[in-house]
């Protein structure tokens, strides 16, 4: 997303409303948060404030909320998510592993070989490169957990037939760099985000949409190109 505070924000509000959920359809938990407020409230309008009724207002709230899986989901995100930030703006880079820079996708091509089988190790958040080295054109298929990803076709030679490229991500940002010529079919779903594709914008919420380019149908080269996301916007560009 081009915020990424304004990112963090919108998932800790969603979690918020999840843990609002979790507690309001739980009627003990509802009544042991409702009292442990008046205590922390009556401690602190008191002109003597009342340790021992503070303390344990925030005591009877703090196990409440900490018996929620919305409450460690937040902590979880707001800690990998302040780390990353912190690994960025310190222009620190951790094996690729521990960052929020771009993820850079090169495909390239060469003579064709003998299939085989391959075993690729992904990382869930950080910096991924395929390409490094020069290979043969091979279908790609990406899983990541967040991050943005950048797929750059623009330094390979498609097979006269149809490709595909395959993104699953939770959260993050999705651009496809294609080469003109190329027929393109785009399969994107989402729970919230937004598409790009050939001068058109979409916005999505919980839909799934399924785009063609003009010269689809007339292309020898032809790609399709799947993308799954829970929050996050697709960008498909030409190079």
């Amino acid at each position: 997303m081009r915020n990424p505070w304004r990112f963090f924000l919108i998932i800790e509000a969603l979690l918020a409303l999840f843990l609002l959920w979790q507690v309001s359809s739980n009627p003990p938990v509802l009544i042991m948060v409702v009292f442990g407020s008046l205590n922390i409230y009556f401690g602190l309008r008191k002109q003597r404030r009342r340790k021992f009724q503070l303390i344990l207002g925030l005591l009877i709230v703090g196990i409440c909320l900490v018996n929620s899986p919305a409450t460690w989901l937040m902590l979880i995100f707001a800690v990998l998510f302040i780390g990353l930030k912190g690994f960025e703006i310190s222009g620190v880079s951790v094996s690729g592993a521990f960052s929020n820079k771009k993820n850079m996708v090169i495909v390239e091509t060469s003579e064709p070989t003998e299939h085989r089988g391959e075993c690729r190790k992904q990382t869930w958040i950080g910096n991924e490169r395929i390409g490094s080295q020069v290979f043969e054109w091979d279908d790609i298929n990406l899983n990541v957990l967040a991050g943005d990803t950048i797929v750059d076709l623009g330094n390979t030679l498609l097979p006269k037939e149809d490709s595909i490229v395959i993104v699953r991500k939770g959260f993050g940002r999705t651009r496809v760099l294609i080469p003109y010529g190329i027929g393109v079919v785009l399969e994107h779903a989402t729970i919230f985000g937004t598409v790009r594709f050939d001068g058109e914008e979409i916005a999505l919420k919980n839909e799934s949409v399924k785009l063609y380019s003009e010269d689809y149908d007339d292309s020898p080269r032809r790609l399709k190109l799947v993308t799954n996301s829970f929050l996050g916007d697709v960008e498909v560009i030409r190079v």
